[in-house]
Parts: structure tokens; C-alpha cells; sequence
């Protein structure tokens, strides 16, 4: 028979933190993050891993706060006390997403602003209906593979593929260089044991692109353009800088084609409206924004001193994770439709905010609204196999993805054309 702590006992003054984990992978992870913030406020400590905490910000306050106040928090993670102090350890999962690396992610002010020139040069010169016309063969290259069957997973055969052969076209790698580069981002962004194995082998494909650029003719490719900026100043700035572009751009992308098509497959309002052509392609794509953030929770800032932030009290040295999926149910962002905001809203928080907000919303918006349209219109008829209670998610403290979307379909319109927003 167990027991309760008496009273006094310290259980009861320090009861165990929730792992993160276990809200994000939680069949309703947002019934968690309100009972959080129900029982402590908008910014409440959780555990990234044993016996290694954070603040998880729920707010829309704070999160602003944090994602623009430099002077308070910064993206750098050598002030990261637990890391300092040797809490973290050598071969936590937790390092591939939250170690230091000398990219424009990890910097601040002057520095974050040189290190993004390049990256921002380099997004601005792609030719966005030429990635769209490529894209859109992509998707109907992976549909005939499968239309046969008459079945399909639309995670591991569409949703996880699509990003990983736009961004290794326009980063330059070939086919089979994608489909490495995919195996080694899912172990990266699961911040399990195998996350180091997949961050090495990140880096290496990674290092030869970077190579292959520097000592070969030019190309006109994103990497090109990064790599040959004069703001570069050493290889490994190089490397890193495509870190943050080809890890978290396939990561959020395969979330959000997951994710719209996810509600596509399981809320009849959506589907019906989607279907029907009330709601745009884009305004589906808004709307998988605001209920289901790409990264549902985005690693980190580190505070600079101590400070408060709603309602308690952040240490020099403390991480905060910033909970963008839990975001969307504080009464601030709030549109009168609940998380579902007005066609044409682009008020959330998806892309993060202050001088660190996605670089490349506007391709990834491209290549996601391709991809959901095309799948769309050529399997006009396909429906989930499977209870929809019954999905299941990859794991991760940081995003959230069916581990699969297993569909069937009868019809398959080959020649239809591609749905316009």
C-alpha cells in the first residue's frame, strides 16, 4: 500500500516537473498546456530531461517579451548555466537542438545581424514559381507511386519527402543526398539517444556540400550564395548557417503539410470548407498555423540576469523554451472563433517573432501550399483508414507529427489542375 508525504515533507513543496515530452506527445497535448497554465501561470518549469529543467512559456505576453528583449534573453547557449556546470551531459540528446553553434540562430544584435545578410540574400534571389512548377512534379512523381495501391502514408510517403527534395533542390544535393540528409534530421529533432548520431551525420553531408562550393565553379544555388558572401568568414560559419535553414525548414514543413492535411482527413468543418471552396488553400495553411504550430515548442533563450516573467522568478543562467503550441490558447490571441482565426489572420505565432522570425516563411509557404494542394486535387476522395483517436506521434519534446497518416482512395485525378489559394 503506498502512502502520502506528511505534511512538511519536501514532495510536497517541490513536487516532480512534467517531462516536456510528455505534453507534446500527449493525445491532447493542449488540454496539458491548460492545465498548466491553469494550475501556475503562463510560465511554468518543466523537465527537457532528467534532472534538466526549463521555462516553458505559455503566454503571449512573456513570449513576446523574450523573443524581443535581447538585453534579458539571449539565443546563445554558452550562458546556459546547466550546460556550464556540467548538469547537461556530454552526450545529451538535448545538444543537437540547444548546443552552441556559430549561426545566426545562436547569435545576437551585431553578429546576428551579419551572419543574416547571407541567408536572407540568398532566399530573396529564389525563383518562386520555378521551385512551385518543381515542387508540384515532386508531388505528383510520389502520388503515381503510390495511386495504385489505392492506400497510402501520407507521413512517410508525402509529408516527410516533400520538404527534403525541395530543400535538397534548392540547396543543391542530389535525390540520395536527401534522402540521407532525412534520416539524419528525424533522430536529430527526436532529442533521444540516437540525436547525436544524427546531428554527425547532419554536419558531414553538410560539410561536403559546403566543400563542394568552395572549391568547384559557382552555382545558383541558396548554398552558393551563402557560402561566397563576403559576411562569411571561416567554414564552419558556413556550415552552421545551413544548419538552421535545412534542419528547421524540413522539420516545419513536413509538420505543417502534416498537420493541414491531418485536419483535412479528421474535422468535418475543415474539410468541408476546404473541399468545398469557402476556404483557400492559404487560409487552410493560416489555420493549421494557429491550432498546430510547426514547432510546437522552439528551444531556447537564456536569461542574462535574473528577472521576472510572468509571475516568477527567471535566474541568470535559466533556459526558457518558448511554447508556441500552447500559445494559442491564451485569451490574448483569442479571435472570437477560438484558435481559429479570421481567413487572411496572419497574427499567430508560428514563425516566431522579433529579429530571430523565420528567415523563409515565403518559400516554405510555397512548398507547403503546393504540396497540399496537389495531394488535394488529385486524390479528391481519400479518407483516413483509421480512427483518427487512434494517431499516434513521433517523439519529441519540440515538434509534433503523426508517426503516420495512413489514407485510402479510389479515385485518382491525374490530370486535374493544381488548387490556387
Amino acid at each position: 500500500m503506498t502512502t502520502s508525504p506528511p505534511p512538511g515533507c519536501p514532495a510536497h513543496a517541490h513536487p516532480p516537473l512534467l517531462p516536456l515530452i510528455e505534453a507534446t506527445g500527449a493525445p491532447d497535448h493542449r488540454v496539458v498546456f491548460r492545465r498548466l497554465r491553469d494550475e501556475h501561470g503562463p510560465v511554468v518549469k518543466v523537465e527537457l530531461e532528467p534532472g534538466v529543467a526549463a521555462w516553458l512559456v505559455m503566454g503571449y505576453r512573456e513570449l513576446l517579451t523574450v523573443t524581443r528583449d535581447e538585453r534579458l534573453f539571449s539565443h546563445d547557449a554558452r550562458h546556459w548555466r546547466d550546460l556550464n556546470d556540467g548538469v547537461v551531459a556530454p552526450d545529451s540528446g538535448l545538444l543537437p537542438m540547444m548546443g552552441w553553434r556559430p549561426n545566426l540562430f545562436q547569435a545576437d544584435g551585431e553578429e546576428h545581424r551579419r551572419l543574416r545578410r547571407p541567408v536572407d540574400e540568398a532566399i530573396a534571389g529564389i525563383d518562386q514559381r520555378a521551385i512551385r512548377r518543381e515542387v508540384e512534379e515532386m508531388c505528383a512523381d510520389l502520388i503515381a507511386g503510390f495511386s495504385e495501391r489505392g492506400a497510402a502514408d501520407l507521413i512517410s510517403e508525402y509529408a516527410q519527402v516533400i520538404p527534403t527534395l525541395a530543400l535538397a533542390s534548392l540547396f543543391g544535393l542530389d535525390r540520395e543526398g536527401g534522402q540521407e540528409l532525412r534520416r539524419a534530421l528525424i533522430a536529430l529533432f527526436g532529442s533521444q539517444t540516437d540525436s547525436q548520431l544524427g546531428d554527425r551525420a547532419f554536419d558531414q553531408i553538410l560539410v561536403d556540400l559546403v566543400q563542394s562550393r568552395q572549391d568547384g565553379p559557382a552555382r545558383h544555388d541558396v548554398t552558393s550564395v551563402i557560402v561566397r558572401h563576403e559576411s562569411m568568414t571561416s567554414l564552419e560559419e558556413r556550415v552552421q548557417s545551413l544548419v538552421p535553414l535545412i534542419g528547421a525548414g524540413n522539420e516545419t514543413m513536413t509538420s505543417w503539410i502534416a498537420h493541414t492535411l491531418r485536419l483535412l482527413l479528421t474535422d468535418p468543418r475543415f474539410s468541408a470548407q476546404l473541399r468545398g471552396g469557402s476556404l483557400g488553400v492559404d487560409d487552410a495553411l493560416d489555420e493549421a498555423l494557429w491550432r498546430e504550430p510547426p514547432m510546437n515548442v522552439m528551444p531556447a533563450r537564456y536569461a542574462l540576469q535574473d528577472t521576472e516573467l510572468g509571475g516568477q522568478k527567471i535566474l541568470e543562467g535559466d533556459v526558457v523554451v518558448l511554447g508556441l503550441g500552447a500559445v494559442v490558447d491564451d485569451p490574448m490571441m483569442q479571435t472570437g472563433h477560438g484558435p481559429v482565426a479570421e481567413p487572411g489572420n496572419r497574427a499567430h505565432l508560428a514563425f516566431a517573432a522579433g529579429p530571430h522570425s523565420c528567415p523563409a516563411r515565403v518559400p516554405a509557404r510555397v512548398i507547403v501550399r503546393t504540396a497540399v494542394g496537389t495531394v488535394l486535387n488529385l486524390l479528391p476522395d481519400m479518407r483516413l483508414s483509421i480512427p483518427a483517436e487512434e494517431l499516434t506521434w513521433f517523439p519529441s519534446p519540440w515538434t509534433r507529427v503523426p508517426t503516420a497518416l495512413p489514407v485510402e482512395f479510389s479515385t485518382v485525378a491525374l490530370n486535374a489542375p493544381l488548387a490556387r489559394s
